[in-house]
């Protein structure tokens, strides 16, 4: 498909805010009532950001699903660091971004992020592209749950290319990796950005796909996990490997430093933070526990589905 095919940018904002009301509705069904609260913000000029906030769930301890649709005069720097051509430029942008924190230990947290962005010239659209993709951070390997996990990711991508999952997958190690820890966040799954692969109707469907995998890849894990017997051994655990997470956001991520640039409300940006989390001075494993073998089976880049 040509690169010069209309961009529809109304079409993807509404598809997000679609998308955000079913996850929604699928993590509500576990929890047995609607937890979900919106706390809408309307920002001047007709921005909209609209976060879905859980917490304090049997099942789910804490989640944020956030739409938000805005425009400026000027891209924040975290959207021009990688492209100094697009500095100065207005713009149009819609998202969903999504954290879940559950309560059990051996349920993994998830994050996911869908966006699109239009630079604008003179009041015209001049370029566009997209971004986003899901990954998930266990606290405790599974391999049938990983294995699930990247089979999921996989089929999002394959009307595309039998090869663009491999390709966004190691994308994916890599970006969510902690230098300063010399770890990854979690087992990964799918990450783009700037994508703009057989022009904008091509890649929103390809986004759509994306989209449209994430419960299926995930809720059947926090079905078969969400009630395994735990004690405060392993809860201790899961708030320790919490701390990375809350490490990656602040230091490192992207889509933070992009909502805290762009002026966006500061709650809202840091919705995602777990609600508990620990910090210990050189916390290490015993040999042979399923923690320590957290760290070395599961936390390293490694083909699941080879």
């Amino acid at each position: 498909m040509s690169r010069d095919s209309p961009v529809e940018f109304d079409a993807v904002a509404d598809y997000f805010r679609e998308l955000q009301s079913e996850i929604c509705a699928g993590l509500s069904r576990l929890e047995g009532a609607a937890p979900f609260i919106a706390d809408p913000q309307v920002h001047p000029g007709g921005g909209l950001s609209r976060p879905m906030l859980c917490q304090g769930g049997e099942v789910i301890e804490k989640a944020a699903v956030n739409f938000t649709r805005s425009h400026g005069d000027s891209l924040p720097s975290a959207a021009t660091a990688r492209k100094p051509e697009r500095a100065g430029c207005g713009f149009q942008a819609a998202a969903i971004s999504l954290i879940v924190h559950p309560r059990n230990p051996y349920a993994p947290t998830t994050h996911a992020n869908l966006r699109v962005f239009v630079v604008t010239r003179d009041g015209q659209a001049n370029d566009w592209w997209f971004g986003g993709g899901f990954d998930l951070t266990p606290f405790y390997g599974f391999e049938e749950d990983a294995i699930h996990w990247h089979t999921e990711a996989r089929a999002a991508c394959a009307p595309f290319g039998e090869a663009l999952y491999g390709e966004l997958k190691a994308e994916c190690d890599r970006y969510f990796y902690l230098p300063h820890r010399d770890e990854p966040r979690g087992i990964g799954g799918l990450f783009f950005d700037d994508w703009r692969r057989g022009g904008f109707a091509e890649s929103f469907r390809f986004v759509r796909s994306v989209g449209d995998h994430f419960l299926p890849a995930y809720l059947p894990i926090l079905v078969r996990r969400k009630d395994t017997p735990y004690g405060e051994s392993e809860r201790d655990w899961q708030l320790c490997r919490r701390g990375r997470y809350v490490e990656f956001n602040l230091v490192y991520d992207r889509g933070t430093k992009y909502g805290l640039q762009s002026g966006r409300r500061t709650e809202t940006v840091l919705a995602s933070m777990p609600p508990e989390v620990r910090w210990y001075y050189q916390r290490t494993p015993e040999p042979g526990s399923p923690e320590a073998r957290l760290m070395t089976e599961f936390l390293s880049p490694r083909e699941w589905l080879s």
